[in-house]
């Protein structure tokens, strides 16, 4: 995952990007303007104006962001963290994780064993299934000795 600072440039970046969507996408379905009466006929194949739904699109993309810009900015460590609390959080980050990863070699041990056992019945049903497949074994009748 990335960092605080890496997400909060790509959230800046998205901020950036939907203000120029928004600016264009407004441009594109402005109303043409008269000059001095004379039509084009571009301008009279204009498609009627959504202006409104854009507006209320762009309006809460960007109010979103900026939100998530400002809880970013929030979450980003103070001028009054120091190097002594950052490096207790560091130490007290690397017990989670040294937690995390003996738990992690525990499960995977159970994981293993567990495999074992399933291998072990899987196995011993193949062979109870070649048995009754191939019969019981051949008796010799008193007749035949």
């Amino acid at each position: 995952m990335a960092d605080r600072l890496t997400q909060l440039q790509d959230a800046v970046n998205s901020l950036a990007d939907q203000f120029c969507n928004a600016i264009g996408v407004l441009q594109q379905c402005a109303p043409p303007a008269s000059f001095s009466n004379i039509q084009t006929a571009i301008n009279r194949d204009q498609p009627a104006n959504p202006t409104e739904e854009y507006a209320q699109l762009f309006a809460a993309l960007i109010a979103r962001t900026a939100k998530d810009v400002d809880v970013l900015i929030d979450s980003l460590p103070s001028e009054e963290s120091t190097a002594a609390l950052q490096a207790a959080s560091l130490r007290q980050l690397e017990e989670e994780n040294h937690d995390a990863a003996a738990r992690l070699e525990e499960v995977v041990y159970r994981g293993d064993m567990l495999l074992e056992k399933i291998q072990s019945a899987l196995a011993d049903i193949a062979q109870s299934q070649l048995r009754t497949r191939n019969g019981p074994p051949h008796q010799p009748s008193p007749a035949e000795s």
